[in-house]
């Protein structure tokens, strides 16, 4: 997927998807994956990671409860993407329609020394 594309997805969207924008125009590298996956496995496995999150550190990232609901709504398959920052200190992880051609949701999460690549 092009740059100016996915900067189109994000244009208009709410507050993550406005700062995911800021940050490709600010160098950010990012990876669209090839492959689709139902969005109730993401959902159902992302709101395990939220619930563990917030008993873990008493917070949770910006966005991660509005995804998974919307991923739930969704009940279609999504295609996954990864936005990291340039300096590094975020990664957007966003879910986009099957053909890519929309957003359904996104989140900002705060890399970690032992960040693993989107699967």
């Amino acid at each position: 997927m092009e740059r100016h594309v996915l900067e189109n997805l994000l244009a208009g969207g709410d507050e993550v998807a406005e700062a995911a924008l800021a940050a490709l125009r600010n160098g950010a590298t990012y990876t669209v994956t090839d492959t689709t996956h139902p969005a109730e496995r993401h959902a159902g496995v992302f709101a395990l990671r939220l619930r563990r999150m917030r008993r873990r550190y008493g917070a949770e990232p910006l966005g991660a409860e509005r995804m998974v609901h919307l991923l739930r709504e969704h009940r279609r398959p999504v295609r996954g993407c990864l936005i990291d920052t340039a300096d590094q200190k975020w990664t957007y992880l966003l879910y986009l329609t099957e053909d890519a051609d929309a957003l359904v949701s996104c989140a900002r999460l705060q890399r970690g020394p032992q960040r693993r690549p989107l699967q």
